[in-house]
């Protein structure tokens, strides 16, 4: 395969380095929110989405000097954002948002761009076991109706959007019957019209995955351009008078008489209010109440040149439907509109490795083995970043300490793109202090699990990554 960059427009190799009008610093391809102090001012990774998204929207800048408001939002990705335009579109709230590098810097300009009816880590089968089936259906309306309320907002914000379902293909024969139950589950349960699919059926009206034993198709799925939906939400906004400082990192955190003083390197913000939504970016210190309470994991992500029309029917790539495979350490790939292949898995344990090449061909080579005609292919973009995994595999949206005013979205767990919108929604509604039967649900009811072993979780996460392997390719 080509050498990455060689198959780059100059412009977008520039890119790799301004990043964006107020980049300062450049990116840090190491950055490991467990070890690193905050970013300030770094440009965007160099990913796929940054370089087609077209110019960002004009920000604020960093702060420079003492402010005080009502409510800040600590974070500019899809959850801070959509936070935001709720508080301000429908609680006449205008908060003002800190951002400690660029606009959607995060995990939103680094996704994949595949927006599921779902949220958190674990399927619905594994909501029934832990809460029981009619909890289990409470959740399912909240989370659907949560990906409704996204696709309301992907109508309303241009962003490629390709309306086409979700694949879950089995990547070994044995993981069949895993997903005819979870189908089972889905359809007489849950009310979905999910559909099992045989390998030649795949084959012939999806995608020729040479891994796949079969899948399960469910309706519910969208891809869009997730840096081209940030960037609707953004201009949307500045209409409505709402602050985005940019290169304004959260140094410091007091609260003096219910007032919390944010320290940035501007200046001071006070607010009565804080809703924080940093996901996989959520440094440690940043305030006792966030502090161990995810794992931030790496994930990688390729992108190819756009496809002949020889090689996309050589690969069998009939549509652009994503897919994802039933590894624990899945694989999620998708045929993009202009033609490219996109495909992202798991990736390094630390910042430190992040670069390290069998990263990339474990990449590679997993696209190869589904599809061998793309063998030849140039890579034309890689990037990874980093994903808000909880303790206990589900988010929590919620106030953690009834006696701070203090909220938090944060624990996705790789299913952000869609879930993010309900969790900005109902992010907002904790803050106004909105009353409902859905702090009832487990994912608002409770804070984020703190984890005993918090200081040797990296230890912890090889040995997993091993252990899956085994049972993913092994046993």
């Amino acid at each position: 395969m080509a050498t990455l960059t060689s198959a780059l427009p100059r412009d977008a190799q520039a890119a790799r380095t301004t990043g964006a009008p107020h980049a300062t610093n450049p990116y840090d391809p190491l950055y490991d929110p467990l070890v690193s102090p905050a970013g300030r001012n770094q440009g965007y990774a160099p990913t796929y989405w940054v370089d087609t998204a077209g110019e960002p929207p004009p920000d604020d800048g960093p702060v420079t000097q003492d402010m005080e408001t009502d409510v800040v939002v600590i974070g500019s990705g899809f959850t801070g954002l959509v936070t935001a335009l709720n508080l301000a579109e429908e609680h006449g709230v205008i908060p003002i948002v800190l951002e400690a590098n660029q606009e959607s810097w995060g995990c939103t300009s680094r996704n994949g761009g595949q927006g599921q009816n779902a949220s958190g880590r674990l399927y619905r089968t594994q909501w029934i076991e832990r809460w029981g089936l009619e909890t289990a259906k409470r959740l399912d309306r909240e989370i659907h109706e949560g990906f409704d309320y996204w696709k309301s907002l992907v109508a309303r914000f241009p962003c490629d959007a390709q309306h086409t379902g979700h694949i879950y293909t089995a990547h070994r024969p044995k993981k069949v019957a895993f997903l005819e139950n979870l189908a089972r589950v889905m359809r007489e349960q849950f009310g979905y019209q999910t559909e099992m699919l045989t390998r030649d059926e795949l084959w012939e009206r999806f995608a020729m995955d040479r891994e796949a034993a079969g899948a399960m198709y469910e309706p519910e799925g969208v891809g869009i351009h997730p840096l081209k939906l940030a960037f609707g939400y953004l201009r949307r906004l500045r209409e409505l008078g709402v602050k985005i400082h940019t290169g304004s990192p959260v140094l410091g955190w007091e609260t003096i008489g219910g007032i919390h003083h944010l320290r940035t390197p501007g200046g001071i913000v006070r607010a009565r209010r804080v809703a924080v939504a940093t996901g996989g970016y959520t440094p440690q210190g940043l305030h006792p109440l966030l502090n161990n309470k995810i794992m931030p994991i790496l994930s990688n992500s390729i992108v190819t040149r756009p496809l002949t029309d020889a090689e996309r029917e050589a690969a069998g790539l009939r549509n652009t439907t994503f897919l994802t495979d039933t590894r624990t350490l899945r694989f999620y790939y998708r045929l993009l509109p202009d033609g490219a292949m996109q495909i992202g898995s798991r990736s390094a344990l630390t910042g430190a490795d992040a670069k390290n090449p069998k990263h990339l061909e474990l990449l590679k080579n997993g696209l190869v083995r589904k599809f061998p005609a793309l063998k030849d292919v140039p890579i034309q973009y890689s990037w990874w970043g980093w994903v808000d995994v909880s303790h206990d595999m589900m988010p929590r949206i919620t106030q953690p300490d009834p006696g701070q005013n203090i909220f938090y979205a944060i624990g996705y767990g790789g299913n952000g793109v869609a879930f993010s919108a309900q969790a900005g929604r109902r992010l907002a509604q904790r803050v106004v202090g909105k009353s409902g039967p859905q702090w009832e649900l487990p994912i608002y009811n409770s804070p984020l699990n703190g984890h005993l072993f918090a200081p040797f979780r990296r230890l912890g996460q090889a040995m997993l990554y091993k252990y899956y392997y085994l049972r993913d390719e092994v046993l």
